[in-house]
């Protein structure tokens, strides 16, 4: 991947986060409009992020990419900031997609 691809991930990463945590807000709330508006927001930017990424790398890339990604910082702002806490079978389930995810970007042959 080259830097412009790096940085569009990064960028859809945060996107992503920003749009987890405001949906976590809106469940929280009375059904605010402002955190489900806010929410729909986010996730529209970052999907129109992903497919300036999967154009330049391809599908299976980066959606792979963008979900381990994704899956490692979501869980840990939920873990920390929110107070949510996983089971040993969630957690081995964590762990197990985080590797499977690994796994689909290696390069084919390995």
């Amino acid at each position: 991947m080259n830097p412009t691809s790096i940085a569009l991930l990064s960028l859809s990463t945060v996107i992503f986060l920003a749009a987890a945590s405001s949906a976590k807000n809106w469940a929280l709330s009375n059904n605010s409009w402002f955190w489900m508006v806010l929410t729909l927001g986010l996730y529209t930017i970052g999907n129109l992020i992903m497919l300036r990424l999967i154009r330049d790398v391809g599908m299976a890339v980066a959606l792979s990419l963008s979900a381990v990604v994704q899956l490692i910082a979501v869980n840990t702002v939920a873990l920390i900031f929110f107070g949510e806490r996983v089971g040993p079978v969630q957690g081995a389930g964590l762990a197990l997609a985080v590797i499977a995810v690994a796994m689909i970007t290696l390069p084919q042959g390995q």
